[in-house]
């Protein structure tokens, strides 16, 4: 099987698609030649309703098309371009006194114009390249604060960017200054041109959307010079959006530029840790170490020093400056990778591939196929709770060895063993793109082991991983509440059969005289039985499951210690330790305690726990005597609101919170949502009010100790207390 019997594209080497006016689209190629050329075609519009009577009172329409079969929605509406399509959008919501998101509307819209005009052209992004022919450029500015001590501020006159760092995917290179450029303004102008030179397919930048674009775009617009970095000269359009990656939500300026797609490696860091969820920071530099990528000679500056290195050594901070897109390279050849070859699947822009959620982009991909067949699409059902994963912490304290074993993609697994598929896909499109998906990835598994070169060992890895990331994600769409052919009773029996799955695997391995320690949605930790080996171990539990479900033994730890359900530390052979959990590794958690938990961990999986209590006692007396510096007290946390929307909320009786009470009265800069605050607690009290006691990092002051000691003693004292207990069971 190929890729183009996977998911048919009518269009090779396309890397993007606009909207070029009201009824056309413009295709962009950059063919094999490295050359980008354009076509221009025709684009209707479209939309969907409940019947070809209700369709065929909307103005303008060009053409009524009834769909096959019972789904709610079975006519197709076409529309000449795009005005007279967003006035029949209006009409319907008089016609049938319903907003287009409400379950209720007799009717349907797809408002991402491109995903309209990919359906109905049946192109998708990418067809017939790899992620290497793609032409991503990095970008990084340089800036100074008028006022010392405070944060630079576009809106600022004399807040200026004063470098720009640049490079892309085929070596290019260039650091530039407004000293070269003749000022600000011809900096600015250089690096708009630099841009169209270069031509790339993709912008990248780490924290992109909230800080260089829109700087850039600000001090732009100061000097008149319009912000022109999309193709055939087109501005940027820039706009407040969101998206969620779990429980939380990301508030970023989105910018679309015409012809190209952008990627922000901060979001795709946030994305990668969202299953983990070890990593303390999403900056640049911890990122980039993180990942492996950080150079031995890598350039490193104080951001308080980078204003006055411009004036005394150039070099130092171009090397910096350089450095820094050097690793956003870095971080994208890991991260973006798997999203790139997604696009190639799915009826959306790079750009929105990587911020949609797994199920909306299923989502798009299913709805694709029945559109593109002319079968009508059925409503979501409404949301049924149902039971989910089986999760036990069958023991807590300190086990060794333990392994590790798991089923592979058990809900996809059991999806494919038992043919299921929803009550609403009378086309059986969902089983045959999983079962489809699934082939493909074996074959690129297969053919990654036996690549010959690291190239093509690297293009079927990174095709298999992206492959797994939407097959995994085919149970998750059952439940998702917008998702056309969503089923939750499908949902509640494939949970039913994991779980039935999973417990069976607990109760042979307790009579086979294993202790199991922690089980969680597809897999088990547990201490083995003597003389046994991994092999027959696994063997011994593959002959008690079902066909089409398959175990491995992927992990043999020398130490666990469990410290509650879902948090958990593993020793490996090696002696690298692993964290799993937000009470054992959580971002908010101030960087004294997070320093705390890895040496308790580190002694406790050594065998070294009696040294905790004194160790504990160690970090007590230099909290006590302030010998940790103030930084090392900092809590962080987002904003996911405007300080005016939480200051509305207040004044209506909600809550205070610490973090919008500070940004409020933040003096150096005015934090928008999506930033991140830093700060730590005064006073003296045990329980202090924290919206009241605290201080941002801006205003520390190293001479002047007001650390609430009571407040952080107490914090410690509640981590150091769970650990003795765990260890002590």
């Amino acid at each position: 099987m190929t890729k183009k019997e996977l998911i048919h594209s009518s269009y090779e080497r396309l890397v993007a698609l606009e909207i070029a006016d009201g009824s056309h689209a413009e295709l962009f190629f950059r063919g094999a030649d490295d050359q980008v050329t354009s076509q221009v075609v025709e684009f209707r519009p479209w939309l969907l309703t409940a019947g070809v009577d209700l369709g065929a009172q909307l103005s303008d329409n060009c053409g009524v098309q009834a769909l096959e079969g019972t789904g709610a929605m079975r006519a197709r509406v076409e529309f000449p371009e795009v005005k007279s399509y967003e006035a029949a959008v209006k009409q319907l919501k008089k016609l049938t006194g319903q907003n287009p998101s409400s379950p209720l509307a007799p009717y349907r819209v797809f408002t991402d114009l491109m995903q309209q005009a990919m359906i109905a052209l049946q192109a998708r992004l990418f067809h017939g390249m790899t992620f290497r022919e793609l032409r991503r450029m990095q970008l990084d500015i340089e800036c100074r604060s008028s006022v010392p001590g405070k944060f630079c501020d576009a809106k600022v006159e004399g807040d200026e960017i004063f470098m720009v760092a640049l490079t892309d995917s085929t070596g290019f290179e260039v650091c530039l200054t407004e000293r070269e450029c003749g000022g600000e303004a011809g900096l600015l102008t250089r690096t708009l041109e630099v841009i169209q030179e270069r031509d790339p397919d993709v912008l990248e930048g780490h924290n992109l959307f909230n800080f260089d674009l829109p700087y850039l775009e600000t001090r732009c617009k100061r000097y008149k010079i319009p912000f022109a970095i999309g193709r055939h000269g087109r501005i940027a359009k820039s706009r407040a959006s969101r998206f969620t990656i779990a429980e939380k939500t990301i508030n970023y300026m989105r910018y679309d530029i015409y012809g190209r797609h952008v990627v922000d490696t901060y979001h795709l860091v946030r994305l990668a840790d969202n299953t983990k969820r070890e990593m303390d920071s999403y900056g640049l530099k911890y990122s980039a170490k993180y990942f492996g990528i950080a150079k031995p000679d890598r350039t490193y500056v104080e951001g308080n020093a980078i204003t006055h290195l411009y004036e005394t050594d150039l070099e130092r901070l171009k090397r910096y400056n350089l450095d820094d897109v050097r690793e956003t390279d870095g971080l994208s050849k890991i991260l973006s990778a798997s999203y790139f070859y997604q696009t190639q699947l799915l009826p959306l822009s790079y750009q929105n591939c990587v911020i949609r959620g797994n199920a909306t982009r299923i989502d798009g991909m299913l709805c694709a196929e029945y559109l593109v067949a002319g079968a009508a699409l059925p409503s979501p059902q409404a949301a049924v709770a149902f039971e989910g994963a089986l999760t036990e912490a069958s023991q807590t304290g300190l086990f060794r060895p333990v392994w590790h074993i798991d089923v592979r993609s058990l809900y996809p697994s059991v999806i494919l063993a038992k043919r299921l598929s929803p009550s609403t896909d009378v086309r059986g499109v969902f089983l045959t793109i999983l079962d489809n998906l699934r082939q493909f990835r074996l074959q690129a598994k297969d053919a990654s082991r036996m690549a010959s070169t690291a190239e093509e060992r690297d293009y079927y890895s990174a095709l298999q991983a992206s492959f797994k990331i939407l097959i995994n994600s085919f149970y998750g769409y059952l439940g998702f509440a917008q998702g056309t052919f969503n089923d939750y009773m499908m949902a509640r029996e494939v949970t039913a059969t994991g779980r039935e799955i999973l417990g069976g695997m607990r109760d042979h391995l307790t009579e086979a005289g294993a202790i199991v320690v922690e089980m969680d949605t597809d897999g088990i930790y547990f201490v083995p039985p003597e003389e046994t080996t991994v092999e027959a171990m696994r063997q011994r539990i593959q002959q008690e499951l079902p066909p089409g479900i398959e175990v491995e033994l992927d992990g043999v730890y020398a130490v666990m210690f469990s410290y509650k359900s879902k948090n958990y530390a593993l020793l490996e052979e090696n002696g690298h330790v692993i964290l799993r959990g937000a009470a054992l590794r959580s971002r908010s958690m101030e960087p004294f305690l997070r320093r705390y938990v890895d040496g308790a961990v580190e002694r406790i999986l050594n065998g070294r726990g009696a040294e905790v209590p004194s160790y504990t006692a160690e970090v007590e007396e230099a909290i006590r005597e302030h010998r940790f510096p103030l930084t090392d007290f900092l809590q962080r946390a987002s904003l996911n609101q405007t300080v005016e929307t939480y200051l509305d909320g207040r004044k209506k009786g909600k809550s205070r919170q610490a973090v919008y009470e500070l940004a409020a009265r933040a003096k150096t800069r005015d934090y928008q949502p999506g930033d991140t605050l830093k700060y730590y607690v005064t006073g003296t009290r045990k329980k202090p009010s924290v919206a009241d006691n605290s201080k941002l990092d801006e205003e520390i002051d190293n001479t002047v100790r007001d650390e609430n000691v009571a407040y952080y003693l107490d914090r410690l004292k509640s981590l150091s207390d769970n650990f003795l207990e765990a260890i002590s069971n």
